[in-house]
Formats: structure tokens, C-alpha cells, sequence
């Protein structure tokens, strides 16, 4: 039995729907479900319990002898929220609970950290940097780096465990994130909508609008390594989940208009204040951590990611 927190939300769900194409059905799908936006994300998935969140704990000291894996995916993911008192509880809290628990029933744990740890990038994004040397800019990246840092400093910890800075992933599943979907989901409503696309404005000298570079990662390579870990049960740490290699917003922005075959019409607006001095200019992800443990499948191309995004899943409405 395996257990998925998160399980009804953007990655969650589609390592839900992973999974069952692997063959796996016998799973247990942790999270509130008390958002009627993300019910498509279920529909037609395979499981054995659905738990909520909050008797999750409950559940997993009676039931513990049957669970062979856990993937702790749920999280609060407003980067944009200004209070660290839901994230404390929801992101840091509740992930400590979850490792413990591990510990205590001999479990193997993999978690989604995030690459918001890095801040504004100034020490790089290698996976080997300490917590402790990070600058998180909002209180949802100081959870996630503050769980890091505080994992690695438990000397009780999971046989196996393997916590995934993930960089910009986008991807089927992820619309009812509304502002928090990815950029790609965004452009391609906008495209629709009014044949053009509005990106923001660089604030940064020596960045020409719309060449801010982040590292987009396809959700379907991310559930390929989240299931190369659920096998691998070795080299715990923290890892780096990106593609390696940063894009531009018009390089991605382009690659939508060219999936629904129009003419590129972009145009740039200031970036909103309440995320303008905690915008990341530019991500990357040092993968070489993650090459080392054996991960050799090539990362989707950003043009055929968005490509297969918005014909098989955009265009149609589809869940993953």
C-alpha cells in the first residue's frame, strides 16, 4: 500500500494517475478534499482509502503494517500569502509529523521540498548547499527550507528518504491553482482568450523584459523520478528536480502560441508589487546529484512539454 498526501491536488494527482498505470491501485489518497475545483483530478483514479488530512495520524498507527511507501506531496503552495503561521503548521508541522511517523513504523519517505529554498539565487541551486546558507524571500519557501534544515539535522531518520526541491513545474491537473498555476496554463488562457499574451516587465538592470529564465519541468518527468525513487530506496539527501536547464518566459510564451498555431503578440506589464521584490529572476537546477543516483531519462523539451500540454490536456479539457 502506498500512501500519496496531496493526493487530490496539481502533482499529487497526477502521480496518483502514474501510479495506476503502472499497475498499482492499492493506494490511499491523503488531503482535505474540500475543494470542489480539484475533483476532476480524481476522476477514474484507482485507490483503496481516501483519508483526510487531519486523521491521517490516526490512520497511519492502525494501518501502518500495511503501507509500503510514503510520497508527502500536500503542502500549502501560496507563495504570495504573508502569514508564516498556516505554512508552520501545514508545510512544517505537519511534514515533521509525517517524518516521524516514518521513523516510528520503519517507512520509507519521499517529500516535495521546493526550489523557492534558493531565494534569490545568489549562493547558485546546488543541492549540496546547507539549508542553514539559504535566504528564502517568502514565508512559503522559509517552510519548506526551514523542513529541509531541520531534517538534516535529525539523527532519527527513515531508512530511506529523499526530499525533491522542485523547480517550475506545470502541467495537466494544475487548473485549479487559479494566480498560482504555472505560466504556460496562464498563457495559453490568455492566448485564447484574447489572441496575445501579457508577461511582466523586468525590474532587474541588465534583464530585458520577458528574458527571466526559470527552469520548467514537465509534471510527467517529475512523476518519473518521484517513481525512480519509490524503486531506488538508496542515497537519501535532498535533490535537486528540474530539467538542468533555465528558459526564458518568451522562449515558453513563444512555444504556446506555436501549440495553437498563431502569430506571437506579447506585450509586458509591470510586475504587481506585492511579488516584485520577491520574483526570482532566474533558476536552474544543478542535476547532477540527481544523474549520480541513477536517473538517466532525458527531461521533456520545454517546446514538446507545452506542445503535449496544451493539445492533449489544454485543448481538451483532459485530467491526467
Amino acid at each position: 500500500m502506498i500512501v500519496v498526501t496531496g493526493a487530490a491536488g496539481f502533482i499529487g494527482s497526477v502521480m496518483v494517475g502514474f501510479l495506476n498505470q503502472q499497475g498499482y491501485t492499492d493506494l490511499v489518497l491523503v488531503d482535505d478534499f474540500s475543494n470542489p475545483l480539484k475533483e476532476g483530478n480524481l476522476i477514474g483514479k484507482r485507490f483503496t482509502y481516501k483519508v483526510h488530512r487531519m486523521q491521517f495520524f490516526d490512520w497511519l498507527e492502525k494501518h501502518h503494517h500495511m503501507v509500503q511507501f510514503i510520497f508527502h506531496l500536500g503542502a500549502r503552495t501560496d507563495t504570495t500569502h504573508p502569514s508564516k503561521e498556516i505554512f508552520e503548521i501545514l508545510n512544517l508541522s505537519y511534514s515533521q509529523k509525517i517524518w516521524m511517523a516514518c521513523c516510528a513504523y520503519g517507512l520509507p519517505l519521499v517529500y516535495a521540498s521546493s526550489a523557492a529554498t534558493y531565494g534569490n539565487g545568489d549562493k547558485g541551486y546546488h543541492d549540496a548547499t546547507p539549508p542553514s546558507e539559504l535566504t528564502p524571500l517568502n514565508p512559503y519557501a522559509w517552510s519548506k527550507n526551514e523542513f529541509d534544515h531541520w531534517a538534516l539535522s535529525q539523527q532519527n531518520k527513515p531508512f530511506f528518504w529523499v526530499g525533491l526541491k522542485f523547480f517550475n513545474v506545470f502541467g495537466p491537473n494544475e487548473y485549479h491553482k487559479g494566480r498560482m498555476a504555472s505560466v504556460v496554463y496562464h498563457s495559453f488562457q490568455q492566448i485564447q482568450k484574447t489572441g496575445a499574451m501579457k508577461l511582466f516587465r523586468s525590474h532587474k538592470t541588465g534583464i530585458c523584459d520577458g528574458e527571466q529564465k526559470r527552469d520548467f519541468v514537465y509534471v510527467m518527468d517529475v512523476v518519473e523520478v518521484l517513481f525512480f525513487f519509490m524503486h531506488l530506496r538508496k542515497k537519501s539527501g535532498l535533490y535537486n528536480l528540474g530539467t538542468g536547464q533555465a528558459r526564458t518566459f518568451l522562449d515558453l510564451t513563444k512555444s504556446v502560441f506555436r501549440a495553437l498555431n498563431k502569430s506571437p503578440e506579447i506585450s509586458f506589464i509591470d510586475t504587481p508589487e506585492d511579488i516584485r521584490d520577491t520574483y526570482q529572476y532566474y533558476t536552474q537546477a544543478d542535476i547532477n546529484k540527481l544523474r549520480d543516483a541513477g536517473f538517466r531519462k532525458p527531461f521533456s523539451s520545454l517546446e514538446d512539454a507545452v506542445q503535449e500540454y496544451a493539445s492533449h490536456y489544454l485543448s481538451t479539457g483532459k485530467f491526467a
